[in-house]
């Protein structure tokens, strides 16, 4: 991203990102799901990538799973309570470049109310000028949280021992943003 030209204001295009996680369930497998709904913009600085910032608004509604009375109960008091918390938020505090088109981005993670830091390693995936003259950027992340820091404590005994769902959520993310006009 070292390239000044793709400096400015972007906007996450929704409809070719993706913002997902992956969870341990019973100990034996994994469970991915994503959101659906969410926005946010990105302000990057080619010259000077610590200049660079991002804003993300995650609509806990939008929860999919796959299954629609698995996305139920996350969005029941025992998990996100989206009622009263219908947002989770990320706002960057800084960038860094670690090399090559490796990136990494810190901010706030906000879920239940509760706000904690979050680093995202991210990768440049590159730019182009899409079919219709939009200018977009492109970033894989990956980071990796422990739910019971946002207070995302439910969970249910195995009788094999261990848990139903584990504390470590893979977080990942896929996205496209295209330049403001």
């Amino acid at each position: 991203m070292a390239n000044t030209d793709l400096t400015g204001d972007y906007t996450i295009d929704a409809a070719h990102s993706t913002i997902g996680f992956t969870v341990r369930h019973a100990m034996v497998t994994n469970v991915k799901g994503k959101f659906l709904d969410f926005s946010g913009s990105l302000r990057l600085d080619g010259g000077d990538p610590a200049a660079s910032s991002a804003s993300i608004d995650v609509k806990m509604d939008s929860i999919d799973t796959g299954s629609a009375d698995r996305d139920g109960h996350l969005k029941s008091a025992d998990f996100f309570k989206t009622d009263e918390f219908p947002t989770m938020t990320f706002r960057s505090t800084s960038a860094e470049a670690v090399g090559g088109d490796d990136y990494r981005i810190t901010g706030d993670l906000t879920i239940l109310g509760t706000t904690k830091p979050l680093t995202i390693d991210l990768e440049f995936n590159g730019s182009a000028k899409d079919p219709f003259g939009n200018e977009r950027v492109g970033f894989e992340g990956k980071a990796s949280i422990l739910r019971s820091e946002w207070g995302l404590t439910w969970n249910a005994a195995l009788e094999t021992g261990g848990v139903l769902v584990s504390d470590k959520i893979k977080l990942n993310f896929d996205i496209s943003a295209i330049r403001n006009a």
